[in-house]
């Protein structure tokens, strides 16, 4: 039996389920790689937002780091909440030393809009975290905490991936959910253009797409796949965990990581 190609995602608990490293081991699953995980803080959620946060001491981050890298090996890297400045500095220290790409989730509020990263980590993301990585994927909030950058049009979306670019990641890719009309972002290293696009289903039960699109990208970077077609691909992923997903609790439902295997069965 031939072994699946390595990702790791380093990133926070959701005990809900929805987002975090539970929604990125699922999309692993889903797509075919082996899920490992460095956890870097638990969260007491559910589906109406975030009720407490604990991050892990940095030596704990790293443990788990070096544990899972040294022995098993990566074929990609994906990360997403890591909640203050030392821990952003820590990940950034362990990343510099792997030979795999990176997909960097620049996480900073829940979909509740619960904070997820001090905003005493904002320098360390831009300095140190976004040069590690092959693909940044801030959504429009992100781009504008990042970089100041408001994006209000799709005609914005170049204007910010050039401000997210300038903090040296290799790709950018602005997602403009929140834009009104289709969903559509822009991947671009600067010199490409890749616009995406996607029919905006009318589903309020969206926890955890960000977690699930940088993890499918890193998914199929693993795979081998170009950074094109890696992003592409998992753009049409998510679109269907989203148009699938369902309600939980009292609050916002996570997207379906499972749907092409339930499409499969019907």
């Amino acid at each position: 039996m031939g072994i699946p190609p390595r990702v790791l995602t380093v990133a926070g608990s959701d005990s809900g389920g929805g987002a975090g490293i539970q929604a990125d081991l699922k999309t692993m699953l889903a797509l075919g790689v082996h899920g490992m995980s460095v956890l870097t803080a638990v969260t007491a959620q559910n589906s109406r937002g975030v009720q407490g946060a604990w991050e892990l001491p940095a030596e704990a981050v790293r443990a788990q780091f070096r544990s899972v890298v040294d022995d098993i090996g990566v074929q990609a890297v994906k990360t997403g909440m890591l909640a203050s400045a030392e821990l952003v500095e820590t990940v950034a220290g362990l990343l510099a030393g792997v030979d795999a790409p990176v997909v960097v989730d620049p996480v900073g509020v829940s979909k509740h809009g619960d904070a997820l990263l001090a905003a005493s980590a904002l320098d360390a993301v831009r300095t140190k975290l976004l040069p590690t990585a092959t693909v940044a994927t801030p959504n429009l909030d992100e781009v504008a905490w990042l970089t100041g950058v408001r994006v209000t049009t799709e005609s914005d979306l170049r204007r910010a991936a050039d401000a997210v670019l300038s903090h040296g990641p290799r790709w950018a890719l602005i997602k403009g959910g929140h834009l009104a009309g289709d969903a559509v972002d822009l991947l671009t290293d600067g010199t490409e253009e890749h616009w995406l696009r996607a029919v905006r289903h009318d589903n309020r039960h969206t926890h955890g797409t960000g977690c699930t699109l940088a993890s499918a990208i890193a998914a199929r970077l693993a795979q081998g796949r170009p950074v094109p077609e890696a992003v592409a691909d998992a753009k049409d992923y998510v679109t269907g965990a989203i148009a699938a997903g369902f309600p939980l609790g009292g609050g916002i439902g996570p997207v379906d990581h499972g749907w092409r295997f339930r499409d499969h069965q019907n």
